[in-house]
């Protein structure tokens, strides 16, 4: 399995690394034959070439089985011209990664803000939504009529709406077979009725599953309140953009949100936190949501079939339990209780890897 990296700005490099040292663990263990290709891609390149994305980086990842891409600093670079891209919007829609998959849960030794032990999934749709850098043919869909009047576009199809529906329950099918759409249908009526239709059309074909619908706002209020009643939560874009960040801080800490952007043929697996430039360069940053988000790149190729299917299902597994371990030791970072900075976290994780 050939996975390009790009290492990202800001702490990405190190929680890159850190991440690195975990999967040769696991490729050693497991025997995953994984070749890691290193490209350049976000700020060093936008100084250096021009583009955040060279052709080069952009070919490569094309042609490879996967992608793991650290967090990029793109307010560091928004609005300075074509080159600037947004490699995750790149690649989102260039690849045609529509469902974006965040897992948040709780861990043994700690303590979620809301003192509830819960495991939930939100599946949010990727590809469209109101991201105004991916959901129009040319051009962008933010437009500045006046100097004082912005005109924001959201673009909701079936075809999107169908899909992630369906990604949802068959994620649920795996897991407690429970599905809640969140949506904003009184107010967005016709883009967010359409969306409930795909949700409703797909629960009549899975009577075995239990399916609700919750307001966004609500949902809000529901999640600090009781997470624990959710199992998997399918919506559009923004709205799973900012649930599962609120969901994943609280888990105990921003930095345990593992995080796919899957398609039909292809995966990239990030973190699901930004760059985080004041801490750059500090060794003080949780590698464990890019590691996680590897953990479940691995995953996604073990549902792809293959005679290596139970290898990286084996793999997957492993570092998603080394992450539980490490926090239940103490042997992480201090935003989630320990005392030790990136690499050592990420030489914890991997030791814990080949002993086992």
């Amino acid at each position: 399995m050939r996975l390009v990296v790009l290492e990202g700005d800001g702490i990405g490099p190190e929680i890159t690394a850190a991440t690195m040292a975990v999967l040769r663990a696991a490729d050693a263990r497991f025997g995953l034959k994984l070749d890691l290709v290193e490209m350049p891609a976000g700020v060093k390149c936008l100084a250096e070439s021009g583009t955040t994305i060279p052709e080069t980086t952009a070919a490569a990842v094309r042609a490879a089985d996967g992608l793991v891409m650290g967090p990029m600093d793109t307010y560091a670079y928004a609005g300075q011209g074509g080159g600037a891209l947004n490699p995750s919007g790149f690649f989102r829609r260039g690849l045609d990664l529509y469902g974006n998959i965040r897992p948040a849960r709780t861990y043994p030794g700690l303590r979620s803000p809301t003192g509830a032990e819960f495991d939930l999934v939100i599946v949010r749709e990727n590809t469209e939504g109101f991201y105004a850098d991916r959901n129009m043919e040319q051009g962008n869909a933010e437009i500045l009529v006046t100097a004082d009047v912005c005109v924001s576009m959201r673009r909701i199809t079936k075809l999107c709406c169908d899909r992630i529906a369906a990604s949802a329950f068959k994620l649920a099918a795996r897991r407690r077979r429970h599905v809640t759409a969140v949506h904003k249908a009184n107010v967005l009526t016709k883009g967010d009725g359409m969306f409930l239709a795909s949700c409703r059309a797909e629960a009549e074909k899975h009577p075995g599953i239990t399916y609700d619908e919750v307001i966004v706002d609500a949902m809000a209020a529901h999640l600090v309140r009781a997470p624990q009643k959710y199992d998997v939560i399918v919506t559009t874009n923004m709205f799973g953009d900012i649930l599962s960040d609120l969901a994943i801080e609280l888990s105990g800490s921003l930095g345990l949100g593992g995080s796919i952007n899957a398609g039909d043929k292809f995966c990239m697996a990030q973190a699901s936190h930004g760059s985080a430039p004041d801490i750059a360069g500090q060794d003080r940053a949780n590698p464990a949501s890019l590691v996680l988000s590897a953990a479940m790149l691995l995953g996604w190729q073990a549902e792809q079939g293959g005679s290596s299917a139970n290898a990286f299902a084996a793999a997957a597994g492993a570092i998603e339990a080394a992450v539980a371990q490490v926090i239940q030791a103490g042997d992480c970072t201090t935003d989630v209780g320990g005392k030790l900075g990136t690499a050592a976290m990420g030489a914890a994780l991997a030791a814990r890897i080949s002993a086992a």
